[in-house]
């Protein structure tokens, strides 16, 4: 190249190029030498199509950028010196790569985005380098247009429009698209940018997906397997890049159209004490749009496997018929076994409700004497009984109360006997009491008779009517047979339960005509009958339906209950008034401790549409109530268990008040949660009282029985009818009966006395207390007593341990912790007052037995003397001691002095026994000291002893 720019310069120089001769001149001339020069403009071409990939600042064109210039090889005239791009901020620029060859390059200025701008169109052109190195004019090409496409990058992951989608779909169909999901991608070419496919990601689910986004369900969905579904599902476009975020579809199966109750609860928790509590509050009838022109709805509560039938009162039969007001006199024939009433005892009894069950194969016989023999023309029969059909082609009589002739003959008096389902009463009369043919079989067909189920039975006779009461219904007998009187004889007759005597006509007397089932409070009350008030209350219910809110039922809504509630029918025309009203049935147990365990509930409807009989069917609601465990309560007896009381007071009219101070308080533990909730301590159980009645608490003598010609225990009869109660005396002990609040009992049992008439030989007596709440359901701790006998020869020397008894602080609510061994050490801090109180009595206990020490020594002493002499007087030295000798007494005989002496010994040493022994109240022990005192001046005229005035003793 150098050397061809320096064979240009001779030219130049010819034509006067650089001379330096005048200024105007000289620059006409450069122009004139340009233009001889730089004859031709460069050469481009006149479209380019470039591709540029975003995020890179190389444009790649084709065709390339190469300009040409005819002038060339002329310097700068033949060379290119740049490239303009024409338009307002783009991001691009032209660069030359070679002036010589006239190559160039376009880039970019500034980082493309494709999602910004997909491509760009601009105008370009060629400039040569002029004449010369420091012209100007240049000469530029013509114009081109260049096309730039901007390559996309998949920098963008697929995003849904939506979150979450949701749909409903009735069960049993196959859908072709349940619904549609669609993702959207923000790169900017069509192969980033569009969605290529779908897919669930959740696995094991009856969907599946195509490449629309459209969900369909591959089998037939069912509401009773499964109500909801909830599926992921992501999303991939054409790079293969998945979704940053699955979506979640969710899925509800509708179930078809059917009539029926819609939102109740198969299960409804009772807790005892909760009074009456709602079964459906929020159920509802869906009925389909069918046009309903009357409902019927029955609501049964179904409790024949609880206890007798429903939950009932669990006391005695004699508890019952108290608290029901029935009358005086009633015997009951199957009582608990016991030793009175032993007549149970080989019968199977179920433990829990007093329920006998009888197999066929066994009977009772009732004692003589329990019954009377001639029950007049009114009585009454009661009990509870579950009976099932016969077993046999033939079925034989079945027999529940039969009485008839001991021996002899087998003649029936009255029976009470179950026959073909049919219950049967016979009754004949005796010859003394009518001469004619008279009603004597009375027969009652009832479905209830062999159900299998509890029913309460109650038969009313005057004679020549008898009536029949089964669950407080009134039932007359479908069948009268009259029979002539029984012809009189001398022969005894025999009561049997469960079985009939047959002592006659046989070889070997034995029961007969068996009965299958079981019997609870079979009871016969002679010369009275019950009213329908009583017979009502002994076969109430505890539990059953009840409606809250009465007034707030709808109108046209009508509604009975069965006479047990169990059962509750209502009739309406409103869909929305029966649903109102079956929102406020409700289930209610009245009592304190009801029988836990499961209650079955069931609601049939009938609906009536316009013009047609029936016209849909709606299914039962088969629910249940379970009825929670009630707190157990525990019942405590406190009081003084160890007491002396002075010999005179045993044998005085009143006797001695045995149980003064009792107090019975029952309690149940509660568990309460620690108040700071940020600390870790345990929970805390508090003991709290609560209150309820007892039904018996028995007073039993421990040691043997009492002897009833010298002692015995007392009790006014004022103080049991003015608390409602009843007792039974025995030389065993005392028990007293009846429902009374734990009061009552503590009121009755503080006047319990004990008499002795003949106490010189006794030294103690021992008692056993235990109350019972729900015939044994609930029982107390034993309370033991232990009654002293202060005999007068120690009176004087008893009197200072009396005031050492103290009553047992009153039971308290205590915080315990959670654990089982720390509630059992937990126990009430004493006061400093008893810690003061048991000082003073141990120095008490201390200055009294060196007391007796002294006397002790004293007394052998004087033994040692009365040998040594062998005189008939004893001579006492009497530096330390006084002797009281009563004027009045006579001496027995010679041989007194040494039964005296060893009477002295054996009282010395009971002294030393008794001196560390509990004490009484202060009241208690001053009413002791003044009648131990004179109880010892009147003795001293009837027995031959001495007593010591050891009022002197230096202690």
């Amino acid at each position: 190249m150098l050397p061809g720019r320096l064979c240009w310069v001779p030219l130049l120089l010819a034509l006067g190029v650089g001379s330096g001769s005048g200024g105007g001149g000289d620059s006409r001339r450069r122009r004139l030498l340009a233009a001889k020069v730089n004859k031709h403009k460069p050469w481009i071409e006149t479209s380019y199509h470039g591709v540029i990939t975003e995020n890179n600042d190389t444009v790649i064109l084709d065709p390339p950028l190469v300009a040409l210039d005819k002038d060339a090889p002329v310097p700068f005239a033949g060379e290119i010196c740049a490239f303009k791009i024409h338009g307002q901020e783009l991001p691009f620029e032209a660069v030359v790569l070679n002036k010589t060859s006239g190559e160039g390059q376009l880039r970019a200025k500034s980082p493309i985005d494709c999602e910004l701008q997909k491509e760009y169109t601009f105008i370009i052109q060629a400039y040569d380098c002029g004449a010369g190195p420091h012209e100007t004019a240049w000469k530029k090409s013509h114009k081109a247009v260049v096309h730039i496409q901007v390559k996309d990058v998949n920098e963008f992951a697929p995003t849904f429009k939506e979150p979450a989608y949701k749909t409903v779909v009735t069960e049993g169909k196959i859908y072709d698209s349940i619904l549609q999901v669609e993702a959207v991608d923000e790169d900017c070419s069509p192969q980033y940018s569009q969605i290529c496919n779908y897919e669930i990601v959740t696995t094991d689910v009856p969907f599946a997906i195509d490449r629309n986004g459209n969900i369909r369900n591959t089998e037939k969905l069912s509401y009773d397997k499964q109500h909801q579904y909830e599926i992921l599902v992501t999303a991939y476009d054409c790079g293969q890049k998945p979704a940053a975020q699955d979506t979640l579809v969710q899925v509800d199966v509708k179930p078809v159209c059917k009539p029926g109750w819609q939102d109740w609860t198969k299960r409804i928790e009772y807790q005892p004490g909760s009074g009456s509590m709602p079964l459906f509050p929020s159920i509802r009838l869906e009925t389909c749009d069918g046009a309903v022109s009357s409902l019927q709805i029955v609501a049964e509560l179904q409790t024949n496997y609880i206890g007798k039938g429903c939950d009932r009162e669990t006391y005695s039969e004699k508890s019952l018929q108290k608290l029901c007001g029935a009358s005086s006199g009633i015997i009951d024939l199957l009582p608990s076994p016991s030793a009175a009433t032993n007549w149970t005892a080989g019968l199977l009894v179920d433990s829990s409700e007093m329920i006998f069950k009888f197999d066929g194969r066994q009977g009772a016989k009732i004692p003589d004497g329990i019954v009377p023999k001639n029950l007049t023309d009114q009585f009454t029969i009661t009990m509870w009984m579950k009976h099932g059909p016969s077993p046999g082609v033939r079925a034989e009589k079945e027999t529940i109360l039969c009485n008839s002739d001991k021996t002899e003959m087998n003649r029936h008096h009255y029976a009470l006997y179950v026959h073909n389902c049919r219950l049967v009463f016979l009754l004949r009369k005796d010859f003394d009491q009518a001469d004619t043919f008279r009603p004597a079989e009375f027969h009652w067909k009832l479905d209830q008779i062999c159900d299998k189920e509890w029913h309460y039975y109650v038969i009313n006779v005057e004679f020549p009517v008898v009536t029949l009461y089964m669950d407080g219904a009134t039932y007359e007998p479908y069948l009268v047979t009259n029979d002539w009187p029984i012809h009189p004889s001398h022969i005894a007759m025999q009561l049997t339960v469960g079985a009939c005597w047959q002592g006659g006509e046989v070889t070997k007397p034995r029961f007969a005509q068996f009965f299958h089932g079981s019997l609870a409070s079979l009871t016969i009350r002679p010369g009275k009958m019950e009213s329908q008030k009583v017979i009502s209350c002994l076969q109430a219910c505890k539990e059953g339906l009840d409606i809250n809110s009465l007034e707030s039922l709808g109108q046209g809504i009508k509604y009975h209950f069965n006479p047990s509630q169990s059962i509750l029918v209502m009739e309406g025309d409103d869909i929305g008034n029966i649903n109102r009203a079956l929102q406020k049935v409700s289930y209610i147990n009245s009592r304190q401790f009801p029988t836990a365990g499961v209650r079955r509930l069931k609601v049939s409807s009938k609906v009536q549409c316009f013009g047609e009989d029936v016209c849909i069917s709606i299914p039962e609601v088969d629910a249940y109530v379970m009825v929670l465990q009630a707190i157990e309560p525990q019942i405590t007896l406190r009081g003084t268990d160890h007491f002396w009381r002075p010999a005179a007071q045993f044998e005085s009219a009143r006797g001695v008040t045995l149980f003064p101070d009792l107090k019975i308080v029952s309690t149940f533990a509660k568990t309460e949660a620690p108040r700071d909730m940020k600390t870790t301590a345990p929970k805390s159980e508090v003991l709290e009282e609560m209150l309820h009645n007892l039904d018996f608490c028995d007073i039993l003598v421990i040691g043997g029985d009492l002897d009833p010609r010298q002692e015995c225990l007392e009790l006014n009869h004022s103080e049991l009818h003015q608390r409602h109660l009843d007792a039974t005396n025995s030389t065993a002990g005392y028990s007293i009966y009846g429902v009374g609040s734990m009061s009552r009992y503590e009121q009755v049992l503080h006047h319990i006395r004990y008499r002795n008439w003949r106490p010189a030989s006794l030294e103690a007596r021992h008692f056993r207390i235990k109350c019972s709440e729900l015939n044994g359901r609930y029982t107390s701790n034993e309370f033991n007593l232990e009654v002293s006998v202060l005999h007068e020869d120690r009176v004087s020397d008893k009197e200072h341990v009396n005031h050492l008894i103290v009553q047992p602080p009153f039971l308290q609510s205590v915080h315990h912790p959670e654990s089982r061994s720390s509630i059992q050490r937990s126990s009430v801090v004493p006061s400093i007052a008893t810690v003061v109180i048991i000082i003073s009595v141990c120095m008490l206990v201390f200055v009294v037995a060196m007391g007796v020490y002294r006397v002790r020594i004293a007394h052998q002493h004087f033994i040692q003397e009365t040998e040594a002499a062998k005189e008939s007087e004893m001579d006492w030295d009497d530096s330390a001691l006084t002797i009281t000798v009563n004027p009045m007494e006579k001496h027995a005989g010679p041989g007194h002095a040494e039964d005296e002496t060893e009477g002295e010994e054996e009282e010395e040493a009971e002294e030393d026994m008794s001196s560390s022994s509990g004490s009484d109240d202060s009241e208690e022990e001053e009413e002791e000291e003044g009648t131990g005192r004179g109880r010892h001046g009147q003795s001293g005229a009837r027995q031959a002893q001495l007593e010591w005035d050891d009022s002197t003793l230096p202690y």
